[in-house]
């Protein structure tokens, strides 16, 4: 089963570096919200608007269902080389949800992230609605933002 992850070793914890430099401890997604939220402790430092998999209410139950995600993960790698404007990569699937998907004999899909806008897109302007396969997109400035102020490690909360 090629698709289950590897579970971070650690809670992650806020280096003194982190907190100098400003970077943020969590990242919170209200999906009903469209909404992205950079936080410190209890602080917003930063909200951005989002847009997710075109089929976006309910949990990610299997590959293909256009629905992102809800729950707890992490941003566990980033990619500059992405077909995105940049890319961070989230822990889906966790544990349970590959449980889940085994019970019913269906692959949970994966290779959920945070992203700007497709490489080829040179409209100032982001996607309008829920456009992506599961994946949570913001504008570009708005990504360059997001990879300057998060770590590898960092959680992140995806709420209904």
């Amino acid at each position: 089963m090629s698709w289950l992850p590897v579970p971070p070793t650690s809670e992650h914890q806020v280096s003194s570096r982190d907190q100098a430099t400003g970077r943020v401890d969590r990242v919170v997604v209200k999906k009903a919200e469209r909404r992205l939220y950079l936080m410190r402790g209890d602080q917003r430092l930063r909200s951005y608007p989002i847009a997710l998999g075109f089929s976006p209410k309910g949990h990610k139950r299997r590959e293909g269902d256009g629905r992102t995600p809800e729950g707890r993960y992490v941003i566990d790698w980033k990619n500059s080389a992405s077909r995105f404007r940049k890319s961070l990569h989230l822990s889906y699937p966790n544990p349970a949800d590959a449980r889940r998907a085994a019970f019913r004999h269906q692959a949970p899909g994966g290779m959920i992230m945070i992203h700007g806008q497709p490489s080829g897109h040179r409209d100032a302007q982001p996607i309008e609605g829920d456009w992506t396969l599961g994946c949570i997109a913001v504008s570009n400035p708005a990504i360059e933002e997001i990879w300057s102020l998060t770590s590898t490690g960092v959680p992140i909360e995806i709420l209904p």
